[in-house]
């Protein structure tokens, strides 16, 4: 399943050009992870696979803006965890939460992101949750680019499982062996 997945996932998100990453870096290939969180009926297919990597003793499913909304959205439905939409930053009105949805504080909260490369938005958001007193171990994505974002998310205390890597996509991309 995870290789016809792959091969899904790559077919609709992959892109080639050249793109600035969140970290600056320029990449001439880039995985548009809207492409496939808005196809439903493929974004199900990725939860239900992330649904398998979810830590034991996870309480609350913590979403990154904005493109892990959907992802987290995807997988409660698969596990019954509640959610947890996290901000950038917290909006100047409203709640001014840096975290909607659930609650956070004092739970097991498994981070959930879309994409991760260097890994320094979920580093900078594990780091903001645990101010809120969530207990922050892990993280799950659906794709590594396995360019530093383990390493990094190590450093901070924090271990990253995916459900895909890079090397998996480009595998599927050129077919049976």
């Amino acid at each position: 399943m995870t290789d016809d997945l792959a091969a899904r996932v790559h077919r609709v998100s992959h892109l080639t050009g050249e793109f600035v990453l969140r970290s600056g870096r320029v990449a001439t290939e880039y995985f548009d992870k809207y492409l496939f969180e808005a196809d439903p009926v493929l974004l199900d297919e990725v939860a239900a696979g992330m649904a398998a990597l979810v830590p034991d003793g996870t309480e609350v499913l913590a979403g990154l803006e904005m493109g892990g909304i959907a992802v987290v959205t995807a997988l409660g439905r698969h596990t019954g965890l509640p959610c947890a939409f996290v901000r950038k930053t917290p909006k100047p009105y409203g709640t001014r939460r840096l975290a909607e949805g659930a609650a956070v504080a004092g739970r097991r909260v498994l981070l959930v992101e879309d994409v991760v490369t260097s890994g320094g938005q979920v580093v900078l958001s594990a780091g903001q949750l645990r101010d809120l007193d969530a207990r922050i171990s892990h993280a799950l994505c659906v794709i590594d680019r396995q360019e530093g974002g383990t390493e990094a998310l190590a450093a901070a205390g924090v271990t990253l499982r995916s459900l895909l890597t890079r090397a998996d996509l480009e595998a599927a991309a050129r077919g049976p062996a």
